[in-house]
């Protein structure tokens, strides 16, 4: 449980006003003294995050959050990144203190989550403040919310009741590469290892397919591009797919024959996170880009990089070979993600295997909005090599697929 990435956690935000008694539903639910607790408004300063095992659903992540109704300019900064919290969650709890309900507030929240598209769950703390008679009449003014106190054990359990409920009822991840494959199929995964692999361990996205595999009946390999060829002839060419790390796009294609299908990691993981049609709109924006443009390349996670980087070398080297001139490029790590995006006429996203699903969905939403174009390392890098149409193929077929079945 410990060892489970964040990207693979489901992410439950607690929301509401100062005071409300997010900060102690939070050690409540969670049976630890994690946020910190007082009478004063405004406690909550900062998102506090914890990590665990929620049983029987499984690993999420909860986060506090400051007060909504924060004031002040340091209150609005603390606002502010409560809402950007909003970006990262998958389902939210909207924590409302019985003895002050604002309905003005209360609908504000919930158009947040409407827009952010993000379900959640109205729940009324610090019921024991209440007398017998108000506390019914708000629970035929609210049938939908859950009511508790940090004070009744008995509420809280059936407060985590309630969430499991609702999390088991409205999410469900999709696979990364088992509906791309018959059950028993063959999968040879290409693993480069260069400067940039970490010594002694492969990176996420290799992790996460092979996990992916496992699950659903699917036989994977794993080998280095060296030994690519060797491997492809050892299975005597019966593979279903091959997925390469980008970076070894170009040299992959020319060692995998033309019958095998061939994709990357990280278009694996644009498909699963994101959307591949609208990365594929986004290569539009290419060739009308100049010396004047502005290019956001956009990574999920922070790393140490080097001369083989990726993202901040690769990337810019070959979009500047293409177009022949020199681009103006901004990097942004981790959950880092500019608020201007309109200011940038392409924007670059990587694989997003460090974040959660709704991140990725959320940046998308947002750039759309803007009319900023958005693609992929994965994509771009295919199509910088020419390889975008064998690279999009199994996609293709099995979207085709999923169409014939309907």
């Amino acid at each position: 449980m410990n060892t489970t990435p964040e990207s693979n956690r489901l992410t439950i935000t607690l929301f509401g006003k100062r005071n409300a008694g997010k900060s102690s539903l939070l050690n409540a639910i969670v049976g630890q003294d994690v946020a910190l607790v007082s009478k004063q408004k405004g406690t909550t300063t900062d998102p506090v995050k914890k990590a665990m095992e929620f049983i029987p659903f499984g690993p999420v992540i909860f986060i506090d959050t400051a007060g909504m109704d924060d004031e002040g300019d340091l209150g609005k900064l603390r606002v502010e990144r409560s809402k950007k919290m909003l970006m990262r969650t998958d389902f939210a709890l909207y924590v409302m203190d019985a003895t002050d309900i604002s309905p003005e507030d209360e609908k504000s929240a919930a158009l947040l989550f409407k827009r952010f598209h993000i379900p959640f769950l109205k729940i009324i703390n610090k019921m024991d403040l209440l007398e017998e008679e108000e506390l019914e009449k708000l629970k035929i003014r609210y049938p939908d919310a859950v009511f508790v106190s940090e004070k009744n054990f008995s509420s809280i359990l059936q407060l985590k009741d309630e969430i499991v409920e609702r999390i088991s009822r409205n999410m469900e991840e999709p696979p990364l590469v088992a509906d791309l494959l018959p059950y028993g199929g063959t999968v040879v995964m290409v693993v480069p290892i260069d400067s940039e692999a970490p010594k002694g361990r492969i990176i996420l996205p290799q992790v996460q397919c092979i996990r992916d595999c496992l699950d659903h009946g699917v036989k994977s390999y794993v080998v280095r591009d060296t030994e690519l060829e060797k491997a492809l002839s050892d299975l005597d060419y019966k593979v279903d797919l091959v997925i390469t790390d980008s970076q070894a796009f170009k040299a992959v294609n020319e060692m995998v024959p033309s019958s095998i299908r061939l994709t990357s990691f990280s278009m694996i993981f644009a498909r699963n996170k994101g959307d591949l049609a609208v990365f594929n709109e986004g290569l539009k924006a290419i060739d009308k880009l100049d010396e004047n443009s502005k290019i956001l390349i956009a990574e999920s996670c922070t790393h140490n990089y080097s001369c083989e980087d990726i993202g901040r070398v690769k990337i810019p080297r070959l979009l500047n070979d293409r177009l022949g001139k020199s681009l103006n490029y901004e990097f942004k790590m981790g959950h880092d993600f500019p608020a201007n995006q309109e200011e940038y006429d392409l924007i670059i996203h990587c694989g997003a295997c460090m974040t959660n699903r709704k991140t990725m969905q959320s940046r998308m939403r947002i750039c759309r909005e803007c009319g900023i174009p958005m693609t992929n390392y994965g994509v771009l890098l295919a199509y910088l090599n020419g390889i975008d149409e064998r690279a999009m193929t199994i996609f293709r077929e099995e979207a085709d697929m999923g169409e014939e079945t309907a």
